[in-house]
């Protein structure tokens, strides 16, 4: 989770405190009742289930509560819950290790980066997703295999209550384990939250809610509610029976925030191939990584102060510098009149350089501002060089907030990594794949295939601008100028939509007004709840 407030001891160690109406509600719905129950905490940190437990006056058979931090550890003990045994340990060891079971596993898990764990961590982080047979990955979070590993210590019937960062939804490196969590668990409820509910800690939670009853139904369901404190008035036997079947094909889990038959509408589209996805006619890749954009892309300024004309090509670095869906030469020269950053700084070797006196002050300037020692010049073969120095056909831009933008690149700009380029194929006209983007269902897909950040940021990265469905025609080329011209008067996306979405979709890929009105509700659903957020 990443801190308003810089925490590196917290960060090493990964652990937030759970908000005690959360932490109340998880065990709620955990015991519902039961009173045999041998329980499972993997990371108390300084107790706050164990409090609430003791508060609750639950009955059970025992608890084991793990904790890797000493000090928090003895906080724990300190509660002095009954029939309780706290174990100063990490909870990978734990799990390797022990041949305990457990009727239920509650918590919120750390959230460490791979990076953070040493060897031996890493190790058994690794055993355990061995024994769920899963691929482990080093861009997978503590919290990932916290789950993993305690749905293996369940027992035949049980249940797993957890917090987690919202990122389980859709980020890629959770794909393994949403896929682990379809087939393991039965029944599956998802809670969000409108509000963020951690005081300190800029990023949305959820509650995972999973049961395994040995039935072959596997079912999931996602409930949203303001904030924390609406927990306290939620029933919990709403819970029960979630309704929606688990796409076990589905990369995201972002489906679930529709209805069902929403969920229905979308997967007879994937599943019958109707629409084809955008990497059939295009490849998408990330812009130029400079290294250091402050120093390599420049204003017009930067450029006659040195006399870098030689060197310096058209850039296009942010998205409010592209005005429409048609990033034009005439665009470009009004960002570099603005003292935009809009010159990329294309080098040769040193020794190439000659008489071009203001370019070795310039790399000599980057040299004493200690530029050259970054990761990602000192590792070339001479740091000014900029590698992968490529323009492409259009741009899609990498963060977004009312919808993302797919754009002709006209002007034959540079890019760095803040935008993607995209290469059409072979026999795909660029000004008809464009045009084809702006529809309710790509928008849609958008959203399903992205992740949202704090302040309501989409983000999309290469693969997953792939994925979108993209209903390609060549006649959609028709659209375009009605799409570049009500883009730059900035009218609203909804008007454009109505005007695209007859032709794209009803004329020239068959669909009804009733799937278009679908569609159109999907992308609208998911991208309010977005920008909701993000005014929060």
């Amino acid at each position: 989770m990443q801190l308003i407030k810089e925490a590196s001891k917290e960060k090493l160690r990964g652990g937030f405190y759970t908000p005690e109406p959360i932490a109340s509600f998880v065990l709620k719905w955990a015991f519902n009742g039961n009173k045999q129950l041998d329980i499972l905490e993997p990371s108390c940190g300084d107790g706050v289930f164990l409090e609430e437990i003791q508060k609750g006056n639950f009955e059970y058979n025992s608890v084991t509560a793990i904790e890797f931090d000493k000090v928090e550890a003895e906080k724990s003990k300190k509660i002095g819950l009954d029939k309780t045994n706290v174990i100063n340990a990490d909870f990978h060891d734990f799990c390797i290790n022990t041949k305990q079971k457990f009727d239920l596993v509650v918590g919120n898990p750390p959230y460490i980066r791979y990076q953070y764990f040493d060897k031996e961590q890493q190790e058994f982080a690794s055993n355990i997703f061995d024994k769920a047979k899963l691929k482990y990955s080093k861009l997978t979070n503590a919290w990932v295999s916290f789950v993993v590993g305690s749905s293996l210590l369940l027992k035949e019937k049980g249940k797993i209550g957890f917090v987690l960062p919202a990122e389980i939804l859709q980020v890629s490196y959770a794909q393994p384990l949403r896929e682990f969590l379809a087939q393991f668990y039965n029944k599956i409820n998802i809670v969000s939250f409108e509000k963020l509910v951690f005081p300190d800690i800029q990023q949305e939670v959820v509650l995972l809610l999973c049961e395994k009853n040995n039935s072959k139904t596997h079912l999931i369901e996602h409930l949203e509610l303001k904030d924390a404190e609406e927990l306290e008035k939620l029933d919990v036997s709403k819970l029960k029976s979630p309704k929606k079947k688990i796409d076990f094909k589905s990369n995201k889990w972002t489906f679930y925030f529709l209805e069902q038959n929403e969920i229905d509408f979308l997967e007879k589209l994937q599943n019958d191939k109707i629409i084809p996805r955008l990497k059939e006619y295009a490849k998408v890749e990330v812009g130029i990584t400079t290294g250091s954009n402050p120093f390599f892309t420049v204003p017009l300024s930067i450029v006659q102060f040195y006399n870098l004309e030689k060197y310096a090509k058209p850039l296009v670095g942010r998205s409010v510098q592209v005005p429409s869906a048609i990033f034009t030469e005439k665009d470009w020269i009004k960002n570099r009149n603005s003292e935009a950053r809009t010159h990329f700084l294309s080098f040769p070797k040193m020794d190439e350089l000659n008489g071009s006196i203001g370019a070795r002050d310039y790399i000599s300037w980057g040299e004493e501002n200690e530029i050259h020692k970054g990761y990602k010049c000192r590792i070339r073969d001479e740091w000014q060089i900029v590698p992968s120095q490529r323009i492409s056909d259009a741009l899609f831009i990498r963060r977004n907030n009312k919808y993302p933008k797919l754009i002709i690149n006209e002007a034959e700009a540079f890019t760095t990594d803040t935008m993607h380029r995209v290469t059409v194929k072979e026999k795909t006209e660029i000004k008809a794949l464009t045009a084809s983007y702006y529809n309710s269902l790509s928008f849609a897909f958008a959203e399903i295939c992205g992740r949202s950040h704090g302040g309501g940021v989409l983000e999309l990265m290469p693969n997953e601008v792939e994925r979108i469905l993209l209903p390609y025609n060549e006649k959609n080329a028709e659209l375009l100028p009605t799409i570049d011209k009500m883009i730059r008067e900035k009218k609203d996306i909804s008007e454009l939509l109505k005007i695209t979405n007859k032709k794209i979709l009803k004329d020239n890929y068959g669909l009804t007004y009733k799937e278009i009105d679908l569609a159109d509700n999907i992308w609208k659903k998911l991208s309010n709840r977005r920008l909701n957020r993000g005014k929060k």
